[in-house]
């Protein structure tokens, strides 16, 4: 059965206390609304509708970068999750399928959760509900069952009956239903409430009225987390650390303090990497199997293939790409440049714009300056090249395959294959100067205390 999935994300979210809208706020290097979409991607969801409505303009926006296929639609006035999903009518008229409905700021619901819903739907449940056991009930809507376990009505804590109120079960809001049927019910929908407005979890109690079952599905409290505070979006991105680390760990990945490593929303770890203390990963890092990524190393954007080694204190930029093999040191930063099977750059060194070649060496202190104040420019260091000590690349340049560069020199011309360049001034030694200035500088030193 096709699936689509509408996503609420309209909402302003006045407990941020920001400009931003909230479902653009990040955890783990994403606005919690990729993490929504992602939950939506799992299901091979065939369409995905995203709601705005506060910040309409910077969410889609933000949708589209990440799936540019998203459809975008506006609900101009907030009149309840019924009405909101309602916005989404039209951009599902062709649909011929389920429909999930999700929301931005609830970005952990996870793919097995969500698919044992579609199931409930193809066994025949006209409405399926994600529901949770709360320890704190508190302001959740509870999910009402009758004596089979059939899911009677959803009943907003505000409208509850003190009996009601006793009901641990609660509504995640996450609800899932064959798409004519989902906008029949929301059509039938009234707003005969104590906030006057269109509750979605209305839809279940008209379709029991209806004749048809509907039932509850059930997962952990944290995955239903929302994040309506900073608070709780720091609880948000522990969470995700949390349970991503042990994921990485079950997938055979050695890491020494697993409470010191952070991960981005799309981290990929292979096989028997290894990673330190205090590394922390940004958005689009791959890390190859038997990878070492030693202790307090930053990673963004870049691919790190098998056995190399980066770090301690090392900093991958984007468009980094780093060989089979190789080596980059502490104090090393790398940036929009391939550095080949088995090159080294072992020590504080900036290697920007660049092709290094299998098995370079690259020298403590050197610099690829690329930039001239406007323009990038690329430099090119051969095979089995060895750069020396304290040398400055000037870009546009290309180092020979095998070729050699003096230490301190500042290379402005490429240097032939096989060559060694050397470009620095004549030593000039003068004899007893270094005595005579320092005795000059001591005695001035001794007039000046005097004086005082």
């Amino acid at each position: 059965m096709p699936v689509a999935v509408v996503i609420l994300a309209a909402g302003q979210g006045s407990r941020m206390k920001s400009n931003l809208p909230k479902v653009l706020h990040h955890v783990a290097h994403a606005p919690l609304l990729v993490h929504a979409m992602q939950s939506a991607q799992s299901i091979e969801a065939e369409r995905i509708v995203v709601v705005t409505g506060h910040g309409g303009e910077a969410v889609g926006a933000a949708a589209q970068a990440y799936d540019p296929d998203a459809v975008i639609v506006t609900q101009s006035e907030q009149l309840g999750t019924a009405h909101a999903v309602q916005q989404a009518a039209d951009a599902l008229t062709d649909f011929d399928g389920d429909v999930v409905v999700l929301y931005g700021d609830t970005p952990f619901i996870q793919e097995d959760t969500l698919r044992r819903m579609l199931d409930a739907r193809s066994n025949g449940s006209s409405v399926v509900v994600l529901g949770f056991e709360a320890a704190e009930p508190g302001r959740y809507g509870r999910l009402v069952t009758d004596a089979d376990g059939g899911l009677d009505a959803i009943v907003e804590a505000k409208d509850a009956t003190p009996e009601q109120l006793a009901i641990t079960l609660c509504n995640s809001g996450v609800i899932c239903a064959d798409r004519a049927e989902l906008f029949a019910l929301i059509d039938a929908v009234g707003n005969d409430n104590a906030s006057r407005e269109y509750y979605l979890t209305d839809i279940v109690e008209l379709a029991r009225d209806k004749g048809d079952g509907c039932a509850a599905i059930t997962c952990s409290e944290a995955e239903t987390m929302g994040v309506n505070s900073r608070s709780d979006l720091a609880a948000a991105d522990a969470a995700f650390q949390a349970r991503v680390r042990a994921e990485v760990l079950e997938n055979g990945v050695t890491m020494h303090a697993p409470g010191t490593v952070f991960f981005a929303y799309d981290t990929h770890v292979g096989r028997d990497a290894v990673i330190e203390a205090n590394v922390v990963f940004g958005p689009a890092v791959t890390v190859e199997s038997g990878a070492l990524i030693r202790a307090f190393s930053h990673l963004e954007g870049c691919h790190v293939s098998q056995e190399a080694v980066v770090g301690p204190y090392a900093r991958l930029r984007p468009g980094a790409e780093i060989g089979n093999g190789a080596r980059v040191g502490n104090f090393v930063e790398i940036k929009s440049a391939t550095i080949g099977e088995g090159a080294k750059v072992n020590h504080l060194s900036y290697v920007g714009d660049a092709d290094v070649g299998d098995a370079a060496n690259i020298g403590a202190g050197t610099i690829t300056c690329n930039y001239d104040g406007v323009f990038k420019h690329k430099t090119v260091i051969g095979k089995r090249a060895f750069i020396g000590s304290n040398t400055a690349l000037v870009a546009p340049v290309r180092v020979g395959d095998d070729a050699m560069t003096g230490s301190g020199s500042v290379i402005t011309e490429d240097v032939p294959d096989e060559a060694m360049a050397i470009s620095r001034a004549k030593q000039a030694n003068k004899p007893g100067l270094a005595l005579r200035l320092m005795n000059r500088l001591k005695a001035a030193k001794a007039a000046k205390n005097k004086d005082k």
